[in-house]
């Protein structure tokens, strides 16, 4: 197989790796990755992997080392790189649902709004999203990277700092206040400039992301099914939510099979109300997919 039939992808490597390599899984491809290499393995003979730290990844997508992966949206931020984003893969997934990176203080400083911050320290691991966010604010700070345990660097190593957070709990444990966020991120899928330009490469990669779009679709819906007397389907009917479901015929003409998708938030307050209406043999069954 020539190079110019094989797509690059970048697989981000550390938190986001997991949950990415299980949306492959079910997106239908499979992911073996060996604990001694970079280099993971996939059964379609016209993608190439390689495991690349999120901080790193717009950067070499940008200069065309790699075709596309999967990095969050604060990284393509961080680090300018000029990139063309394909898809918001934002899912209720583990690293999945979206960051904040947020300014904080700690709880008992007088520090009450950012641009008390002028000339004070911040610590951060972002050194250029917090740039831009000052140049943004109309003030300035001295701005110091953080290596590690950025959250228990005030007040003593820093008047404030620029850190993530998910639930903002860590935040909680060590005594900080946040006062205001940053930047909002979520898992993006981006692409060379010249990669998405390819009409061979393009179509691989739509084709890639139309199946794990339908993954994150399914991700909080679930099917399901029930028997309905035809004298309650109206009724039934009028209980589940938009959008038409299936209705089959059953060999009993007087029984009809209904088949709806909905929140799974939704199942344990609809299953009683439609027993109530007259559904029977109610069945939930978990999707892989959702393709519209």
């Amino acid at each position: 197989m020539s190079e110019d039939r094989k797509l690059r992808l970048a697989l981000p490597k550390g938190s986001l790796q997991k949950t990415t390599i299980e949306v492959f899984k079910r997106a239908g491809y499979s992911i073996r990755v060996n604990d001694r290499s970079y280099y993971p393995s996939i059964d379609d003979p016209e993608i190439e992997c390689i495991l690349i730290r999120p901080q790193e990844m717009a950067r070499y997508i940008e200069q065309g080392v790699m075709d596309c992966g999967i990095t969050g949206r604060d990284w393509v931020i961080e680090s300018g790189a000029d990139v063309e984003e394909l898809a918001d893969l934002k899912a209720p997934l583990p690293n999945y649902v979206p960051v904040r990176w947020v300014l904080a203080v700690k709880e008992d400083s007088d520090f009450q709004k950012p641009q008390d911050l002028d000339g004070m320290r911040i610590a951060t691991e972002v050194m250029g999203l917090t740039e831009a966010y000052l140049k943004q604010e109309g003030f300035s700070a001295q701005l110091e990277f953080s290596w590690g345990a950025t959250e228990v660097k005030p007040p003593i190593l820093a008047d404030a700092i620029v850190d993530v957070t998910e639930t903002g709990s860590s935040l909680k444990a060590n005594q900080l206040r946040v006062i205001d966020v940053v930047q909002e991120s979520t898992p993006r899928f981006i692409a060379n400039h010249a990669a998405a330009q390819d009409s061979w490469k393009r179509a691989k990669m739509e084709r890639m992301l139309m199946l794990l779009s339908g993954v994150i679709a399914a991700t909080t819906r679930v099917g399901l099914s029930m028997n309905v007397p035809r004298e309650r389907l109206e009724r039934v009917l009028e209980l589940l939510p938009n959008g038409a479901p299936t209705l089959s015929p059953l060999a009993d003409d007087d029984w009809v099979d209904v088949f709806v998708i909905i929140e799974e938030a939704r199942v344990r307050e609809i299953i009683p109300m439609l027993h109530e209406a007259g559904a029977r043999v109610l069945v939930e069954t978990t999707l892989n997919k959702i393709i519209d």
